[in-house]
Parts: structure tokens; sequence; C-alpha cells
């Protein structure tokens, strides 16, 4: 499964940002998909997470309010919306997949075998 994360750039502190992640995977309607981080010198961190079937979404208590996740299974894409962004918010943005990921480990990035190359997002203030 390959991903294609796309949408970063450079803008200030309130702008908004929205980061798509794309596949070709015909199957991707049944994959569970988040969006991880890593800024700097610092470990990748969970942000947002959706289930194959939208039913259930999560959020890293920093990005809750700003930040919603969203499928369009008829596209194969996950979006991400991000608002009121922060400077704290610069970091790569990659997006993850699989099947079968439980609910337990939806912020356990080892619970993805597939990942985007991630882009690039800053926030400056």
């Amino acid at each position: 499964v390959q991903l294609q994360a796309s949408g970063g750039g450079l803008v200030q502190a309130g702008d908004s940002l929205r980061l798509s992640c794309a596949t070709s995977e015909q199957t991707f309607s049944s994959y569970t998909v988040a969006w991880f981080r890593q800024a700097p010198g610092k470990e990748r961190e969970f942000v947002a997470g959706i289930r194959w079937n939208s039913r259930h979404t999560f959020y890293e208590d920093s990005v809750k309010g700003r930040f919603t996740i969203s499928r369009d299974n008829t596209k194969d894409t996950v979006l991400l919306q991000m608002i009121s962004l922060k400077p704290d918010d610069t970091a790569v943005y990659y997006c993850a997949a699989d099947r079968g990921v439980i609910l337990s480990s939806i912020r356990d990035s080892q619970a993805y075998d597939y990942w985007g190359q991630g882009t690039q997002v800053t926030v400056s203030s």
C-alpha cells in the first residue's frame, strides 16, 4: 500500500491547512488511518486517527477542537483539517494505515505497516 501525503506548507499562527493522504489501494476503505507528526528533536507522536467505517475518530489532546480527521472512501483519501494552527504544531506530518488496528492500538505507531512520505507543516509566530 502506497500512501501519498500532501498539503503541508508555511503558515502563520492562527491559519489553517488541510492535509491529504491519498492512495491507489482499492481496499483502502477497510484500513484504519492515522496521522502522526514528528518535530525536530522529538519523537513521533500520534495526532489523529479514524477507523475504516468513520464511526470512531481519535485525537491527541492538544489538537482536539482544532483538527478534524475525515475520510472519503469513494476517493480513497483521508483528510486532516487543521485550524487555529500554533507554532507547536510545526512538524513533519505522516499518514499511516493498516487493517485490523484494534481500538487500544490506534495511537501506537507500531500498529501501522504502511506510511506516507511526510509533509512539512511550519507555523510561524
